[in-house]
């Protein structure tokens, strides 16, 4: 399977249902009065982190997410059935992000949750309408559209060690030493296409190694493989420099600074974290740690082919991983709250007024404009909100046209005091 760490998807939550205008009939009863049920909640999106999952290939592939639509309301006060939600199964670690790449959520932990698309929520029957001098209401609500938007998915991986260095530095070797992932390894630069995961076990300490794929210096500036793979360096816990002993083309006693230095620009929260350094590749440069080791008395030199070191260096990171599980909480999502209700927004549009609320819009998408009792209870719904005062303070006058979501009107403006409860 194709490891995949980034997909945009466009989600869809179900309308919900329209609520249904109906009157109670039997015999002996000719005026049982109104009963129509109300119509069923949309079904929602939500993207739910499972540890079963390592990959975003399925939801690259498969972009468009819908859920169910509600059910229609039915006579005898019967509500519609609520339409199902779609759940998206995405890796531990997958960020969600809006057009505007705002932070939505963090599903960091298995198990958390987050509802992308939240369904419209069912219009109410008739029956909800009935008052002392309106005996027969002959209208109901529309159901409320559900949301609709896309998102930029982000998968950054959940190890407790990050192998970083330039390509070729041996760390597909080294964590093909230390566990049982089985990464493609070349003598060419940029084997690694796609980061590995390895688990590792120390006595009675299990931890997971990840191989980040070689970086170049710029990378915090995009080079090489640039963001697409430091990303996945901010979750690791523990960080490995690896040097390569033998590098031919450059001074392995500068590749430390270079690379600290390139993950302090991505992201400078990685200049303070537990870090081991490693020279490489010792069974075949030992003359050159002779003169390596003056710069970095505390690095540690092995040799993923002889195994020279590799005992110590599982032991130093086992001490690592555990000193930072002990000092740091288990992993925390994060979930944005989006405000449901936004001031009244109105402004031109060609020769009309735009007006922009999210409740006004939903009672407008709620109301049958067919019928003449619902557009008269919208009117009042819209006094209600304040549509009215906020056209009046933007200017607008009597017979200008007022356009709301899909629905365009002429402002006749009344006075709000006269105006009857928009709940009714």
């Amino acid at each position: 399977m194709s490891f995949v760490d980034e997909a945009r998807i466009h989600v869809t939550a179900g309308d919900g249902g329209h609520g249904a205008v109906t009157f109670h009939r039997e015999p002996y009863k000719p005026k049982g009065g109104p009963d129509g049920g109300d119509g069923g909640d949309g079904g929602s999106v939500i993207l739910r982190a499972d540890g079963s999952v390592g990959t975003l290939l399925d939801i690259r592939d498969h972009p468009h997410v819908r859920a169910e639509h509600g059910g229609k309301g039915q006579g005898a006060r019967k509500t519609g059935a609520r339409g199902s939600d779609r759940v998206i199964l995405v890796p531990p670690g997958t960020v969600v992000y809006d057009v505007d790449d705002t932070l939505l959520a963090d599903l960091a932990a298995a198990g958390q949750e987050f509802v992308a698309a939240r369904g419209g929520r069912g219009g109410r029957g008739n029956s909800h309408f009935a008052s002392a001098t309106r005996r027969a209401p002959g209208f109901a609500e529309n159901g409320e559209p559900g949301d609709e938007l896309d998102l930029r998915l982000e998968l950054r991986l959940l190890a407790d060690v990050g192998l970083v260095g330039f390509p070729n530095a041996g760390k597909s070797t080294l964590i093909s030493r230390i566990s049982r992932a089985k990464p493609k390894i070349a003598d060419y630069p940029f084997t690694t296409l796609t980061p590995n995961l390895g688990m590792v076990s120390v006595d009675d300490t299990s931890f997971v190694v990840a191989d980040i794929p070689g970086l170049v210096p710029g990378a915090a500036e995009g080079k090489g493989l640039g963001h697409q793979f430091l990303r996945h360096v901010r979750r690791a816990a523990v960080l490995v420099f690896m040097a390569d002993l033998v590098a031919p083309d450059r001074d392995p006693g500068d590749d430390f600074d270079i690379l600290r230095a390139e993950l302090e620009a991505f992201d400078p929260e990685l200049a303070g974290r537990p870090s081991v350094l490693v020279a490489a590749k010792i069974d075949a440069g030992r003359e050159v740690w002779e003169e390596m080791k003056k710069r970095h008395p505390d690095a540690l030199p092995v040799s993923a082919v002889s195994g020279e070191n590799i005992e110590i260096l599982l032991a130093r990171l086992r001490d690592e991983v555990e000193r930072s599980r002990a000092s740091s909480p288990a992993p925390l999502g994060y979930i944005r709250h989006v405000a449901r209700d936004e001031p009244i927004e109105v402004e031109r549009e060609d020769s009309a007024w735009r007006v922009k609320a999210r409740r006004a819009e939903l009672a407008v998408a709620a109301t049958n404009m067919a019928n003449e009792e619902a557009v008269a209870r919208l009117q009042r719904k819209l006094i209600a909100l304040g549509v009215e005062r906020a056209l009046a303070g933007a200017g607008a006058k009597e017979g200008d046209e007022v356009r709301i979501g899909p629905a365009s009107f002429d402002f006749i403006p009344e006075p709000a005091a006269d105006a009857p409860d928009a709940s009714r």
